[in-house]
């Protein structure tokens, strides 16, 4: 929305804010749902296989907090409920079928993340033609995550992190050319800065160490630096407010991680 230039003065798009959450809720939540086999074996721990959430209850959360996400961007405009079945069909083709197939999965994955941010363009449906292949980038922002998190249990190899690192750097320094067109790169280096460091030095020592639990951290690192990216695009348009109070969602995840499991 920040990006479409969207003041925020009233509280019009609140339809497209609770789709957001309703899709990339429900999308957690499958995940859960198609994995349950999986981490049986691998993570016993987690809510479907020790137990604590029956396999079936998980499935009617999930399939209705993508229902919900749908209907809710229905609400504000058809384009809007266009692009959120657009997203949850590419939740549901991640979870169910892409997610452990080497190029398929990053890409699946970044398209969801892509998605969503032209979901939020569509507050003001011209912005998408001007702005829309920015959302390639969140594509390889989370393709490099994809891409690190498919080694997280057994460890990787370096090749796979190289990849994710230049992934990374390609959307770092996008932002700092979009913000420089936009007069705002004095504002905005401070927080690519430190979205460059917060990823960055997990992902240093995993590419030194790839062993999984190394590599845990650094995607750990990547899912909960999203909202330091989604903050500096909010500088990078102008709109300092605006990412001032994503930036303070930063510590309550933190907190947050460490008492539920983020990868």
């Amino acid at each position: 929305m920040a990006i479409a230039q969207f003041t925020f003065s009233d509280f019009s798009p609140l339809p497209l804010i609770i789709s957001t959450l309703g899709l990339y809720g429900g999308g957690v939540v499958m995940n859960d749902v198609f994995d349950a086999r999986l981490d049986s074996i691998e993570r016993p721990e987690r809510p479907i296989p020790s137990g604590r959430v029956p396999l079936q209850s998980a499935m009617t959360l999930g399939i209705t907090l993508l229902f919900i996400g749908i209907l809710s961007a229905t609400i504000y405009s058809s384009l809007s409920g266009l692009i959120a079945i657009a997203i949850a069909f590419l939740t549901v083709i991640y979870n169910r079928f892409a997610k452990h197939h080497t190029v398929l999965g990053p890409v699946t994955m970044g398209m969801c993340r892509g998605g969503n941010l032209i979901l939020g363009m569509s507050v003001l449906p011209d912005s998408i033609d001007k702005w829309g292949l920015i959302a390639l980038l969140p594509i390889a922002y989370i393709g490099a995550i994809t891409l690190i998190s498919q080694d997280e249990v057994h460890g990787g190899k370096r090749r796979t992190l190289y990849i994710a690192a230049f992934l990374y750097a390609v959307v770092l320094a996008a932002q700092l050319v979009i913000a420089q067109k936009q007069g705002n790169i004095l504002y905005t280096v401070p927080f690519v800065l430190l979205h460059t460091w917060l990823i960055g030095r997990p992902l240093w020592n995993a590419i030194l160490n790839p062993v999984g639990p190394l590599i845990g951290k650094a995607v750990k690192a990547g899912v909960i630096s999203l909202i330091v990216m989604n903050a500096s695009w909010c500088m990078a348009f102008g709109l300092w407010p605006v990412a001032i109070a994503v930036l303070l969602l930063l510590p309550l995840s933190i907190f947050l991680a460490r008492i539920f499991a983020v990868t």
